[in-house]
This record gives structure tokens, C-alpha cells and sequence, in this order.
């Protein structure tokens, strides 16, 4: 059997690795974006050895924005090998509940404050970097549109790391305001366990909750039970017709 911790680790660098492509393509927007060059459009090299100030100066700024998104990405992916090797998920366990725990180990519980705000700082910095470069490659599009594949890729590349900028944040700052250790990478499905509250609240008009815990009287297995006697007794009639016809050739 593997490991538990290896399977979180193949898992982390495998999501690391198709984000880090999007990050690239996601930054380097004065690269990647299609663009006009009079006749045509203009090749990766063209866009690179475009010496214009402005195009210079957005470069440098996807650049910025490029570094700083894997100063993040070594920051958490440094929390998550952390939170792989001193932490475990227990399901029957309160997810709030690692700070009851954690605080009678006071080495673990100052790295995971100190990691936890590291991160998020860092973030919050990537964010307003990122900010930037959107608006300076807005004026690029405005100034050398080339067609609508234009505005579909700047859509695209940019949509793909918002995503991912916006989670880390979530995660960043859930972890700061409630004190725990929300993994960046580990995701679970959910199971639904009980029936939606404005369905009780319309059949039962409010008088059950969504377990409807006060209904006693009805097991779960009664109406299978019903179900099967309906269908045996029209086994019955089938039988008895067709039995019919032969007693009275008879």
C-alpha cells in the first residue's frame, strides 16, 4: 500500500505543475495575447523584441507579476509539505478543532501562525501586482487589436489565474481570521445527508425539520414493503385470468 503523505504529495506537484502553466500564460499577457503588426499578426519574437516604452514598461510588469506569483506558489507549496508532514485530516473531527490541539505544541503552533500570515501577505501583494498588469494590458489591447481573438485570450489566460488567485486568497485568509490550516491543493466531495430546508418547509409547512427526526410512525422500508404487496397481488390477478380460460374449455 502508498503511503498516505506520498499520495498528497504526487497530488500536490501535479496540480502545481498544470498551474504553473497557467500562470505563465496568465502573466506574461504582452507575450502570449495575439496582437496587430500591420499585415498581420504578431509572432511570440515580435511581441518580445517590441522595444515601444509602454510595451517595454508591461513587460517588466508581467515580469514583476510573474515572480511574485511564484514567490506564492514556494510559499505554499512550503505550507503544504509542512501540513502534510506535521498534520493529518480526521473527518469525524471538528475542522476548527487543530487549534484546541496544536496549541500544546508551541514550536508547530508559532511556524503554522508565521506561514499562515506569510502567505497571505505575500498574496494580497501578488493580487494588487496582478491588478495592474490587467489594466496596463488593457490600453496594449486597446491600442494593438488585432481580432477577436484578442479579447477571447486576454479573457481566458486572465479568467484561469483569477481563479486561482481568488481561492489562495479565500484559503490565505480563512486560515489568518480563524486560526487553522486550510490546504491550498486537497479538495473532498460532499455527500448529501439530509433534505433541503425549503422543501421540508413547503410539505410540511414548517412543523418537521430536514431529518425529520419527529416522524416515528413510518419506517423507511414500510413503502418498499407496500410497494411489493401491490405488486404481488397483481401477480395474482395476472394468474387467476389465465387461469380462467382453461376451466372454462374444460
Amino acid at each position: 500500500m502508498i503511503d498516505e503523505d506520498i499520495k498528497q504529495r504526487f497530488k500536490v506537484c501535479g496540480i502545481f505543475l498544470l498551474q504553473s502553466y497557467k500562470v505563465l500564460t496568465g502573466t506574461m499577457l504582452s507575450l502570449f495575447i495575439p496582437q496587430n503588426c500591420g499585415d498581420h499578426m504578431c509572432s511570440l519574437t515580435e511581441n518580445y523584441n517590441n522595444s515601444e516604452l509602454y510595451h517595454r514598461s508591461l513587460f517588466y510588469c508581467n515580469c514583476l507579476s510573474m515572480f511574485l506569483f511564484f514567490c506564492s506558489y514556494i510559499i505554499e507549496l512550503r505550507r503544504e509539505e509542512w501540513c502534510v508532514k506535521y498534520l493529518d485530516i480526521d473527518n469525524n473531527y471538528s475542522d476548527n478543532g487543530l487549534k484546541k490541539i496544536i496549541c500544546k505544541e508551541k514550536e508547530l503552533d508559532a511556524y503554522m501562525d508565521r506561514i499562515n500570515f506569510r502567505y497571505y501577505n505575500t498574496l494580497l501583494a501578488t493580487t494588487f501586482i496582478y491588478f495592474i498588469n490587467i489594466c496596463m494590458t488593457v490600453k496594449m489591447i486597446n491600442e494593438n487589436y488585432h481580432n477577436n481573438s484578442t479579447i477571447s485570450c486576454f479573457i481566458s489566460f486572465t479568467l484561469l489565474v483569477v481563479m486561482k488567485l481568488y481561492n489562495s486568497v479565500t484559503v490565505a485568509y480563512n486560515s489568518v481570521k480563524s486560526d487553522k490550516m486550510m490546504s491550498a491543493y486537497m479538495s473532498e466531495f460532499v455527500s448529501y445527508n439530509v433534505l433541503d430546508s425549503d422543501y421540508v418547509l413547503e410539505k410540511y409547512g414548517g412543523n418537521k425539520n430536514n431529518k425529520l427526526e419527529d416522524i416515528t410512525n413510518l419506517e423507511c422500508g414500510q413503502n418498499q414493503g407496500d410497494n411489493s404487496n401491490e405488486i404481488d397481488q397483481k401477480d395474482e390477478s395476472i394468474k387467476v385470468e389465465e387461469i380462467i380460460p382453461i376451466i372454462s374449455k374444460v
